[in-house]
C-alpha cells in the first residue's frame, strides 16, 4: 500500500531505480512488490519569475510502521535516488489512519 510520489525526478530516472527500489522496500515491509505505487506528477516549479528545476523530494503515504522501519525506508529511497548521481534527497512521510482509509467502502481498522 505504500505510495511514493516523486518530485524533481524524471520518469526515466524513476523507471531506472523502480525494480530494485521496490524489491528492497517490499522486503523491509514484508509485503509483495505489487503493494507499492510509484507516481511522478507533472509539476512546474517557479522562482523569481522563471521556471526552475526542482530538488528531489519523495513523499511516502502509508500506514504507520514504527520509527525504525520508517528510518530504514527513507534510507533505502535515499540510496537508490543517490545512485542516479543526485547528491541531495528529501523524503517526507504522510501516515494514513486505518480507520480513515477505505477499500470498497470498508475501513481498514
Amino acid at each position: 500500500m505504500p505510495q511514493l510520489i516523486f518530485k524533481g525526478l524524471s520518469v526515466d530516472q524513476v523507471k531506472k531505480i523502480s525494480i530494485p527500489l521496490v524489491e528492497e522496500l517490499a522486503g523491509l515491509c514484508h509485503c509483495d512488490t505489487d503493494n507499492f505505487s510509484l507516481e511522478i506528477p507533472n509539476s512546474t516549479f517557479v522562482f523569481n519569475q522563471a521556471e526552475i528545476s526542482a530538488f528531489p523530494f519523495i513523499e511516502v503515504k502509508w500506514f504507520e510502521r514504527g520509527q525504525e522501519v520508517q528510518d530504514q525506508f527513507a534510507n533505502i529511497i535515499t540510496k537508490h535516488v543517490q545512485s542516479l548521481d543526485i547528491p541531495e534527497v528529501e523524503v517526507a512521510f504522510t501516515v494514513f489512519l486505518e480507520a480513515a482509509y477505505y477499500y470498497n467502502g470498508k475501513h481498514f481498522a
